[in-house]
């Protein structure tokens, strides 16, 4: 009988130090503002945002979760179901097209609506000039609110059920479906009966990542005027220079994101559905009556247009139209390819080192792949709080070189479970055997790495590499709170222009951060649009 070993995948080895490592250095910023908030958080300010501002921070959070998860549901479960099931005019150009809101981030999209939408935009211009009222004539829709907060963040982030709900319809089998029209089920019913409940962990996925992103955006609630947790945590460090009340608040938008987390963990463990390998056939897509298609094709054209379409489009007309803000544009983007840069070149090398060390099963590999898996769901103001924290106990000033190498480290705190995932999934397509093989051969561990899994995970690493540069490049809140004196990145300007009501100032570095966002996004549609089984490799 073979001799069981307790905890043997639990061994901590020496070769496993660089991922402890690097899930250290992922989790140092998240265990010092639970530090912080915890012991340092009290005191006068914090008591008079408890008595007055919390009711509302939290208020504001949590009503935008729940509108955004509402509005996204209705946005990208719709569209899902169509461009995966039936065949209509435009599907395949759809079926990447409404990927494309995932380049611009939130605060974009705030800034583009709020111009549209406004008083003197476009939109009520010329509703007044077809009826000739005056602006008090007429109720109209103000985006500065609740809802409208709600309404930009659900188009910018209903991709992320989009696509998990459009990969857990493409995975089920017709023979369910035909076993529910065979008892007389409509294509409706047979949706809402069997294919809506066996994607419902996908949807779930998706839409807990959508909310946790929600939950980190700083830049539309500010712009918008909605009090939101994040919203407070920078303003109590940026204006108010209380970093114990931050981390304070810190600690509650923390717990909020884990309740996200946890509900997402539960729904993944309570629902779902299997199917049975020996009857699968993939799902051939249905035609659609003439009728049902031209709807199909209108509802597909209205999603995009809303999320990408309208808002990108008259951000290049304010750009074109406003010349004149080109020139302290080349300083600000400077500022954001290098910071950038730094923050996607450090996030990649402790991606890397995570990627690698999965091919091992111990307790130190699987440490740093859970904490690079948590950074990336914490808010990136919760994370800043954390540097400060950890920065202040050190005998310098945060200034200049050493606010930038904060900065790259908050980066590589939130955003390496980004660069290290399509890694391990290179990783994961290859056979074990090989590293095996060289291991048999008399390879030391580091040679393995360095001559077996290095090239392997390399394979990945380009869609690895965009993703972390740009989502470095879109955020705002650690920017804010971290970056030395006058050091400007596109974002904080477009913030700060926005800030000012000079929208027409805030479209050209909003309209670069977004043609940015869109290089990774077209490679992503390009992966996607090969991944379906029985497609072409």
């Amino acid at each position: 009988m073979a001799r069981v070993v307790p905890f043997r995948n639990l061994a901590i080895r020496a070769s496993d130090g660089p991922a402890f490592v690097a899930g250290l250095v992922i989790a140092v910023p998240v265990a010092a503002t639970l530090v912080a908030g915890l012991v340092f958080g009290g005191g006068d300010a914090w008591d008079h945002i408890r008595t007055t501002l919390l009711t509302g921070y939290l208020l504001g959070t949590i009503g935008t979760l729940a509108l955004t998860g509402l509005f996204i549901l209705a946005f990208a479960v719709p569209a899902a179901w169509l461009v995966t099931m039936y065949r209509f005019p435009g599907r395949a150009v759809f079926e990447w097209l409404l990927i494309l809101p995932l380049a611009a981030p939130g605060y974009v999209l705030a800034y583009a609506y709020g111009d549209l939408m406004g008083v003197g935009g476009p939109i009520q211009a010329a509703l007044r000039t077809a009826t000739g009222w005056r602006a008090r004539d007429y109720w109209f829709p103000d985006i500065h609110s609740l809802p409208g907060l709600a309404f930009v963040l659900a188009l910018t982030l209903y991709p992320y059920v989009y696509l998990t709900a459009r990969a857990a319809f493409i995975s089920q089998s017709v023979c369910s479906l035909e076993a529910a029209r065979s008892l007389g089920a409509s294509a409706a019913r047979s949706f809402w009966r069997v294919a809506l409940p066996a994607a419902r962990p996908a949807i779930a996925a998706g839409l807990s990542l959508s909310l946790m992103e929600a939950a980190a955006d700083y830049g539309a609630a500010e712009y918008l005027g909605v009090p939101t947790l994040t919203y407070g945590i920078v303003r109590a460090w940026t204006s108010f220079g209380e970093p114990a009340t931050a981390a304070r608040l810190a600690l509650v938008l923390l717990s909020l994101v884990l309740s996200l987390v946890l509900f997402e963990r539960w729904s993944r463990g309570r629902r779902g559905s299997e199917q049975n390998s020996r009857r699968w056939r993939a799902v051939a897509r249905a035609p659609l009556t003439p009728l049902a298609a031209a709807g199909a094709t209108a509802l597909c054209i209205a999603i995009f247009l809303i999320s990408f379409g309208l808002p990108v489009g008259r951000l290049i007309w304010r750009s074109v139209e406003t010349s004149e803000t080109l020139a302290p544009i080349g300083p600000a983007l400077m500022n954001t390819l290098i910071l950038a840069g730094a923050g996607a070149a450090l996030a990649f090398v402790l991606a890397l080192v995570i990627a690698l060390s999965q091919r091992a099963s111990g307790l130190l590999p699987r440490f740093a792949r859970l904490t690079a898996s948590s950074g990336y769901a914490i808010p990136g103001a919760v994370l800043a709080m954390g540097a400060l924290v950890v920065l202040g106990l050190l005998p310098f000033t945060l200034t200049g070189a050493s606010a930038l190498i904060a900065l790259a480290w908050v980066y590589a705190s939130r955003f390496t479970a980004a660069g290290a995932e399509p890694m391990v999934a290179a990783l994961a397509r290859a056979p074990a055997s090989l590293s095996q093989a060289a291991g048999s051969l008399g390879a030391s561990p580091l040679r393995r790495a360095r001559e077996v899994d290095l090239p392997i995970a390399l394979s990945g690493a380009t869609a690895g590499a965009l993703i972390l540069f740009v989502e470095s490049l879109k955020e705002l809140p650690a920017t804010l709170m971290l970056r030395p004196f006058n050091w400007d990145t596109l974002a904080v300007r477009a913030n700060a222009y926005a800030t000012d009501e000079r929208l027409a100032a805030a479209a050209l570095p909003a309209l670069l951060i977004t043609l940015a966002g869109l290089v990774p996004v077209i490679f992503l549609s390009w992966r996607l649009s090969r991944a379906r089984p029985g497609a072409p490799e």
